[in-house]
């Protein structure tokens, strides 16, 4: 198992080096409408439908993307990730708190979906017309804070943060992954030519960093309440060893659209 999570690892991050830096401009909003398919087609899993209506929503997604990409000014984008971000500040905590469900084959279930997933690949491609530097880096916030969280919840968690819904998550994990991501968030911006642009002062770069590793953790926790109520381990098996696409960008769901936000609310 270990073997086959390295290789898929590893596969995947030259897939995503070879998106982002070799893979022509014009074509790369195309490669992130095939992940949202691939995400798409999972999120029927969590709805308890068949594979049918999984195809049905992955075609209707990407049509979605390709309609925002051709007919959505740039300049309205900032709707979509407004939305997006008050759904996970402010709906996604009571969500948690009432454990509400995807109850099947209606509306609401697909229209979350369309929520989730439609403004991380909206941010995805704004970030990378930026610059696929300042994606990757944002990405690496979710990276960073999972890895720094699985560790020092690993050898110091004690205090669970949501037992009933992910039982392995303590408070001393979140505390790990917050300083990860600060002191990643001061390398970034003292070592990398992303520091030039950064202008805001050194108390915003903080709170900057805590509401992205925020999101990024109810993100996680919201697609595995989704799991444990469909009763599903992974999303999928389309990733050997790593599950499903899904599992591997839930926290990017909710900090991808944040971060576009906030390039936005900078005046970029």
């Amino acid at each position: 198992m270990l073997k086959q999570r390295v290789i898929t690892a590893l596969l995947l991050v030259v897939l995503l080096g070879g998106v982002l830096f070799f893979l022509p401009a014009t074509y790369v909003p195309l490669a992130f409408a095939g992940v949202v398919a691939c995400a798409g087609w999972e999120w029927v899993r969590l709805m308890r439908l068949n594979n049918s209506a999984g195809y049905f929503f992955a075609v209707a997604l990407m049509l979605v993307c390709w309609q925002v990409l051709i007919g959505v000014p740039e300049s309205v984008t900032s709707i979509f990730f407004g939305i997006s971000t008050l759904f996970w500040l402010l709906v996604a905590p009571l969500w948690f708190r009432k454990k509400w469900r995807l109850a099947g084959n209606d509306a609401f279930g697909y229209g979350i979906g369309l929520l989730v997933i439609v403004p991380t690949w909206l941010a995805m491609v704004v970030l990378f017309r930026a610059s696929p530097w300042l994606l990757l880096a944002v990405m690496a916030i979710c990276w960073v804070a999972d890895i720094s969280a699985y560790f020092v919840g690993r050898r110091f968690g004690r205090r669970k943060l949501a037992p009933t819904i992910s039982p392995g998550k303590t408070w001393e994990g979140v505390v790990g992954g917050v300083i990860g991501v600060l002191i990643y968030g001061e390398l970034v911006l003292s070592f990398s030519p992303l520091g030039d642009y950064w202008t805001i002062g050194p108390i915003a770069t903080v709170l900057v960093l805590l509401m992205l590793t925020a999101v990024s953790v109810a993100g996680d926790l919201f697609e595995s309440l989704l799991k444990r109520q469909a009763d599903i381990k992974d999303s999928s098996q389309l990733l050997p060893g790593h599950g499903g696409v899904l599992d591997r960008i839930d926290s990017l769901t909710a900090t991808l659209p944040l971060a576009a936000l906030i390039y936005r609310c900078l005046g970029q």
